[in-house]
């Protein structure tokens, strides 16, 4: 039987603090997108692109709260710009990340950030873990949780493709 891991996660978040939940609407994180809304303690924030979510990790931490970023690895590239404000003003920033463009894609848009995302987040200052099975990737998020927090720097999970699911095109265009 397949672990829960949105549901580990979701425990994780929780344990930790996080009250805020930033998430551009991902198909791979939506279970625990749905556990994040409906945790009275979380407020989850649909965000139009994954930039806002940098400023909502800043503006949550100068008020006191701990918050995550919920995206996809095709959201990386936005990233690039405002993830310098994460080194120069030192606050912690979690991300975890469902990857697209590895084995079976069937978008080749996706697959360019695919193959990416680790090493522009790695160049941006962010300390990256990679989650290949489901078993793994709480202790993942958990560890990445501990380090932000503790040392106000950037940590991302990046959840493998093969975790989530590699999606159709019939499935991609009935979402």
């Amino acid at each position: 039987m397949q672990p829960d891991w949105p549901a580990e996660v979701h425990r994780e978040l929780a344990a930790a603090g996080v009250r805020v939940v930033g998430f551009v609407p991902d198909a791979g994180h939506k279970r625990l997108i749905e556990l994040c809304q409906a945790n009275k303690k979380m407020r989850a924030v649909p965000l139009t692109t994954e930039e806002e979510g940098i400023g909502l990790a800043c503006g949550a931490w100068l008020g006191g709260e701990r918050s995550v970023l919920l995206m996809q690895s095709s959201g990386v590239g936005n990233l690039i710009n405002v993830l310098g404000m994460v080194s120069v003003c030192r606050f912690p920033l979690v991300m975890v990340i469902t990857m697209r463009g590895e084995q079976g894609e069937f978008n080749p848009w996706q697959v360019p950030m695919g193959e990416g995302s680790a090493r522009v987040l790695e160049t941006m200052g962010v300390a990256v873990r990679q989650a290949g099975e489901p078993q793994a990737i709480a202790a993942h998020v958990k560890l990445a949780l501990t380090r932000a927090f503790e040392a106000q720097g950037a940590e991302a999970v990046l959840i493998a493709q093969k975790v989530i699911g590699i999606k159709s095109f019939q499935e991609q265009r009935n979402q």
